[in-house]
């Protein structure tokens, strides 16, 4: 999977919705809430999740590739990882998460891991 793929929304309609507050899904289980930060990296294909208490308050920002489904009505977010994955994947950076390269890295993590996953 390219870049250009792992950061693109399955629907237009992710893109621009509050997803703000929705509770992720992890194939395995849910993995934290969506993070506030969202808001500045959305449409650049991230969100930024607050896995809370699950590992130690640690933020990660997904690419928007791996989101499998948004239901809207129920505030919640699928995503195509398990725990493991998302817990294993580089931390957020608030001081870098706009800059391309740290998109570049969170981007290869995941898109590195396509083929243990169906899309």
């Amino acid at each position: 999977m390219t870049i250009i793929e792992i950061v693109t929304w399955r629907d237009v309609e992710w893109s621009t919705a509050n997803l703000v507050g929705f509770e992720v899904e992890a194939t395995d289980g849910k993995i934290g809430k969506v993070d506030e930060h969202t808001r500045d990296i959305q449409s650049q294909g991230f969100i930024v999740v607050d896995t809370g208490p699950w590992i130690f308050g640690k933020k990660v920002m997904l690419p928007a590739g791996i989101i499998q489904s948004v239901e809207l009505d129920e505030e919640k977010v699928y995503v195509n990882r398990t725990k493991d994955e998302i817990k294993s994947s580089p931390e957020f950076d608030e001081d870098t998460f706009r800059e391309q390269p740290y998109r570049d890295s969170v981007s290869s993590y995941y898109g590195d891991s396509m083929d243990r996953t169906t899309r």
